[in-house]
């Protein structure tokens, strides 16, 4: 499957052990290493991201395909939020004569967002730019609730998104409520939403006293090492499902036009 990673301000992580580094102005070792996408934080709860044109500029450097998310929070209204973020991929787009074609769009959902919320960004987006955003959700009980609250026409356009789900462990995500999914399909069938899933963060981090602790997906049919090829320090990485081909395609169809 082809590997996307994912990348904000607290990017590239600190050093853990022998091999090769990136930053914000150099990604070719995440294109070495199989990257065919990198996706920056364009934004979170009403702040920008600066570390954001550099880590696009580096990747469409390389060859890779650009894409930015945000980070849709509860205290500040979810339409205001959609704003930034449209107008902040205008920008990107008219800020530099690009080699790819496209600008994925992918709106990140804090688990304690209403329904409302998740839907106005979604509206606000797309009808700024025609395109209807990516949902990454975390393995989220609160939201499993929410979205199972939804009526048939609000989950028939939340099913419009494509779904990026998060999951790190088999076992992560248990409670009184919902079982530990134990598997991608699993994580599918309890939000009851999508069919199916289109995006797979498998590999994360856990911060520890200021330092990041890798967390990745390693059970079953899914065996991911802990780091990413010979990168020094921990990634945030994701599986796309399909081709390179439904790859590029599902860019084309969830991104800005760039040219």
């Amino acid at each position: 499957m082809p590997q996307i990673i994912n990348v904000s301000a607290y990017d590239p992580k600190e050093r853990q052990r022998n091999g090769v580094g990136f930053s914000e102005h150099d990604v070719s070792a995440l294109r070495a290493n199989g990257a065919s996408g990198l996706i920056a934080r364009a934004g979170k709860g009403g702040n920008l991201d600066e570390k954001c044109a550099n880590f696009l500029a580096s990747a469409d450097r390389t060859g890779m395909l650009p894409g930015i998310y945000y980070r849709v929070q509860r205290h500040v209204d979810a339409v205001a939020q959609a704003d930034q973020f449209v107008n902040r991929a205008m920008s990107l787009a008219r800020g530099r004569s690009w080699n790819a074609s496209s600008l994925l769009l992918c709106g990140d959902f804090d688990g304690d967002l209403p329904l409302s919320a998740i839907v106005r960004f979604m509206d606000r987006v797309e009808a700024r730019t025609g395109v209807v955003p990516v949902a990454y959700l975390e393995n989220s009980t609160q939201l499993k609730q929410t979205l199972s609250r939804a009526d048939a026409a609000t989950t028939a356009k939340l099913r419009r998104m494509p779904y990026w789900l998060a999951l790190y462990a088999h076992d992560s995500g248990a409670g009184p409520v919902y079982p530990a999914p134990g598997n991608p399909s699993g994580l599918v069938d309890q939000y009851d939403v999508w069919r199916s899933w289109t995006m797979w963060q498998y590999g994360g981090v856990d911060w520890q006293g200021g330092r990041s602790r890798p967390k990745v997906y390693n059970h079953g049919r899914y065996r991911f090492p802990l780091y990413f090829g010979n990168i020094d320090r921990p990634t945030e990485r994701n599986v796309f499902n399909g081709s390179h081909a439904a790859l590029q395609s599902f860019w084309q169809q969830h991104g800005l036009r760039l040219h």
